[in-house]
């Protein structure tokens, strides 16, 4: 303190800090009201309401503001304004993933599937092993009759986690449509492991019998 007091320099940047803690302290503190609001707003369909108390508090360098924007605006059924919020959040964080499965569902609702794939894919660039993008990108493949390329991301799954019913079933069809019936067999099997009545599972076992 002998040393604050021969150094009228330091007094005057601590109270300049301290300033600025309690700006950040009120800042902070309204922040956290908006947002307990907007959850409790959402949690009541109140989605409109939700986004106009984030609104209240936006910042457009914040992650989680933007973040947070993006579900709500798709909740609201505001695809664009959803899609914008997502984008701006994977400006502010490029290796996050989070946005970019968020960004998947408005473009998904707007039939805009180039770029839900380039979302998954780059997701993948990020974590090779991301079972979620992996199983999506199966699924559109699948659905597209692109069984080479389904086969891929399932296979993989089904490496990571072997008993894992979703990729398991998956996989077992995907053979199949490849022809690869003893295969498809051994994995609608292993499916009826998981659930002995699966009537997936059952249905796949007749057609190759």
């Amino acid at each position: 303190m002998e040393f604050l007091k021969m150094n009228p320099v330091y007094s005057i940047i601590f109270v300049l800090l301290f300033s600025s803690f309690i700006g950040y302290a009120q800042d902070f503190d309204a922040l956290k009201e908006a947002y307990a609001a907007s959850y409790e707003q959402e949690n009541n369909g109140k989605y409109a309401d939700a986004i106009k108390t984030l609104k209240s508090v936006y910042n457009k360098e914040d992650y989680i503001n933007n973040l947070r924007l993006g579900w709500l605006s798709y909740q609201n059924g505001d695809f664009t304004g959803s899609v914008a919020y997502y984008e701006r959040a994977i400006q502010l964080k490029p290796y996050s993933i989070e946005p970019r499965f968020g960004l998947a569902y408005p473009a998904s609702a707007m039939g805009n599937w180039n770029i839900v794939i380039s979302q998954y894919n780059k997701i993948l660039e990020i974590d090779p092993q991301n079972t979620m993008a992996l199983y999506k990108l199966g699924m559109i493949n699948y659905s597209n009759e692109k069984y080479e390329e389904a086969f891929k991301h399932f296979e993989k799954i089904v490496n990571l986690y072997p008993f894992d019913y979703d990729s398991l079933i998956m996989f077992a069809w995907t053979n199949l449509k490849l022809g690869k019936t003893r295969e498809a067999e051994v994995l609608f099997k292993q499916c009826m492991l998981y659930y002995p009545e699966d009537e997936s599972a059952t249905q796949g076992l007749n057609l190759i019998r």
